[in-house]
């Protein structure tokens, strides 16, 4: 079977199930794939990506042919004209920021699709250490399909992250991913003075709140291994982001550190929006 046929195929299947591909898509070297994220190679800078998003018909044979020797699933979302009254069925996503008129800078465009959600992929590896359903806003938990923004260079800026930290002596398996995408709606009600920003990151899903967390006890671990979990654990992690961005240029984003409250641990805020930002270093 000729391999763009065999493309087709998947590319329906992942249409009419509105999930992930199980299909693997196998061949030499990467080839670039600029209309799906504009990442070189399949498996990104990290070579730990799993998965490619992309719209009905922006992933033609001639750009997957060439895939790496791993799986990489195929994750066809829906387009943004999808959401109408600010919700795709009963799953409610509010509007974005500049929806409607001419947004401050190309990052801050709507998106242009969502990936769909269910029970059954809800635990597909999207990269060698993450989910999707690691991502999802943390909200209608009853309510399925789900809808998510994910971007692929986020993804990357992760794995690479904890190779980084591995790299500086700390041994770190995996992230926790506290906060990943949110929908406006839900983002909407933490703006405010101290809050969250009305046009944060985390609506375009290229931003989470992250930290390391091997022994599973809900908060960061003790990294510097002075006995203590604390911002200093932080400062380790977004020292590691930091080195990420010397490397890899095109993940250039933002870096914030958190301490702790009674809700929570200290995490490292790590987004990939394209611009230099740092704050409460």
């Amino acid at each position: 079977m000729q391999f763009s046929r065999k493309i087709g195929r998947i590319g329906l299947a992942v249409s009419l199930l509105g999930a992930l591909s199980l299909a693997s898509l196998r061949g030499g070297n990467a080839t670039s794939l600029a209309s799906v994220g504009g990442l070189s190679g399949l498996a990104g800078i990290s070579g730990k990506l799993l998965a490619v998003f992309a719209l009905p018909g922006d992933a033609p044979a001639r750009e997957l042919a060439g895939a790496p020797t791993a799986a990489v699933s195929l994750l066809v979302m829906k387009p943004f004209s999808a959401k109408v009254d600010g919700r795709i069925g009963n799953y409610r996503l509010g509007n974005w920021p500049y929806e409607g008129r001419t947004p401050r800078s190309p990052s801050y465009a709507t998106p242009k699709g969502f990936i769909e959600v269910t029970p059954e992929n809800f635990g597909t590896r999207v990269s060698e250490h993450f989910t999707v359903g690691q991502f999802l806003t943390k909200d209608q938990g009853d309510v399925w399909p789900k809808y998510l923004v994910l971007d692929r260079r986020l993804l990357d800026k992760l794995e690479l992250t904890i190779t980084e930290l591995n790299r500086m002596g700390y041994s770190v398996q995996n992230l926790s991913v506290m906060s990943g995408f949110r929908t406006p709606r839900y983002n909407e009600r933490g703006v405010g003075a101290g809050g969250r920003s009305a046009v944060s990151r985390h609506q375009y899903g290229d931003a989470s709140d992250v930290y390391p967390d091997d022994d599973h006890d809900g908060r960061i671990d003790d990294l510097n291994r002075d006995g203590r979990v604390d911002l200093k654990d932080a400062h380790v992690l977004a020292a590691a982001a930091e080195a990420v961005e010397k490397k890899n240029p095109e993940l250039v984003g933002g870096i914030g550190i958190y301490p702790a409250t009674s809700a929570h641990g200290p995490f490292v805020h790590i987004d990939a929006r394209g611009t230099r930002a740092r704050w409460n270093g």
